[in-house]
């Protein structure tokens, strides 16, 4: 039994809804979190950037994750088509600070500790619920309707409800407010092994990105603790899902064309089966409305290129927390209140995003800091996740200039319709009409 009102209702325990929730019950308000399934629980999504550190050390999760197994994160890798390893982009060169060494992670751990350290600092987290639907009276959400596990149905109260459910993005899909990328159309396949390789010392822990021969994907190289290895391969939707075989089948064909990877694992045991995602780039033209909100997943989501899905679940629960906070201490939950973090979001996705259409379009990390050393530090910054500024900028233009002496912008922004180019070459695609510069 739980109780029936509450100043706000968290729907799901991700890191997103873990986030929000700890923030705000450490302001004294009481907040009901709803998760449907029973942790733990399987999720992908295992590499940490450093830039999550300072939200996680507004949780007082570091103590945690300094006594946990995680593996240690120093550095990310890129091996080129051609099978040339980059030199290592180690994060505490460019920012010599404790945020610059984080973590390779199991979710399932992760999650489970994030939520019961939300328990720790007062939430009341319910597992094997499921929030229905979101009650509204006229445009303002009042409340969720709920499932227990035994088929018993209640309506909770509060005054502003969080919806963190995922990728199935309850309030996404109410109000049809989802918009796939019309670039990023990819999906990936992955298992994982045990007794691959992984470097030693600083390197041991490193996220490596190789890309395939053929240039149609990438795999990614997560080594995680007690000797295990997340190894996934990532393409364009249509050459990954269609007129191929069995996921098994692609992962392997894909395998065989790419000698780092056999190199890799040469040795090792499969210890799972084969997971699948498809067209997962997508984000809402809406994260907030009259008493409610979208975070993590249920707001959007980003090619994993660059690891940024923990961190901006982190960042989005983060930001809308104070947000909530602020206008609850107003008794202010308009949407233009809980919503006022939306636009600094999107620029830092669209930031991280565009780094992403440019490693799609051929951008090379090598070639650009032989060009430009002197902006190394600048995409190490990017890697990190320091996206939420606009030193950051500087980076693009060079970019640019080394695809061709016309300096054609990555092929990518040619594919949608010309609003939809000239949006993202300007940042806007995702931000609502009012909020575009």
């Amino acid at each position: 039994m739980f109780a029936t009102e509450a100043d706000v209702i968290v729907i799901g325990g991700g890191p997103a809804g873990s986030t929000a929730s700890t923030l705000i019950a450490q302001k004294g308000y009481r907040v009901q979190l709803f998760e449907r399934e029973k942790f733990p629980r399987f999720h992908i999504g295992e590499s940490l950037i450093p830039e999550t550190y300072w939200v996680l050390e507004r949780l007082n999760m570091l103590p945690k994750m300094r006594a946990s197994k995680f593996v240690h994160k120093h550095s990310v890798q890129f091996v080129n088509a051609a099978g040339k390893l980059s030199a290592p982009f180690y994060f505490w060169d460019n920012k010599p600070h404790e945020c610059s060494q984080t973590w390779q992670v199991v979710r399932s751990e992760f999650d489970l500790m994030m939520l019961n350290n939300a328990r720790e600092h007062g939430v009341e987290a319910h597992e094997g619920v499921r929030v229905l639907d979101v009650i509204f009276e006229g445009e303002q959400a009042v409340g969720v309707k709920l499932q227990e596990s035994n088929g018993t149905q209640r309506e909770v109260r509060a005054k502003v409800v969080v919806d963190a459910s995922g990728q199935s993005g309850l309030l996404q899909n109410k109000f049809k407010l989802r918009v796939w990328d019309p670039v990023l159309n990819k999906g990936a396949i992955w298992t994982y092994w045990q007794g691959a390789y992984r470097d030693t010392g600083r390197d041991e822990g490193a996220t490596i990105v190789i890309q395939t021969p053929n240039k149609q994907g990438w795999f990614w190289n997560i080594p995680l603790h007690d000797d295990r290895l997340s190894l996934g391969v990532v393409g364009p939707f249509d050459y990954l899902f269609k007129g191929r075989g069995s996921h098994e089948q692609t992962y392997h064909e894909e395998v065989e064309k790419c000698p780092d990877v056999q190199r890799r694992i040469a040795g090792a045991k499969r210890i799972s089966g084969y997971f699948a995602t498809k067209d997962y780039s997508y984000r809402a033209t809406q994260g907030a409305g009259d008493g409610w909100v979208a975070i993590g997943d249920a707001f959007g989501f980003l090619d994993p290129l660059y690891s940024s899905g923990v961190l901006l679940a982190l960042k989005s629960g983060e930001m809308a927390a104070d947000a909530i906070v602020e206008g609850l201490q107003v008794a202010d939950t308009s949407a233009a209140q809980l919503g006022k973090w939306t636009p600094l979001l999107n620029q830092g996705i669209d930031r991280m995003r565009r780094l992403v259409c440019e490693y799609y379009d051929g951008f090379n990390f090598g070639n650009f800091v032989k060009n430009y050393p002197q902006l190394k530090g600048k995409v190490t910054d990017l890697l990190i996740g320091d996206l939420f500024t606009d030193k950051v900028d500087v980076v693009w233009e060079p970019m640019e200039s080394l695809y061709s002496d016309e300096k054609t912008p990555p092929k990518s922004w040619d594919s949608g319709t010309p609003s939809e180019v000239a949006a993202m070459k300007h940042n806007e695609l995702f931000l609502p009409e009012g909020l575009r510069p």
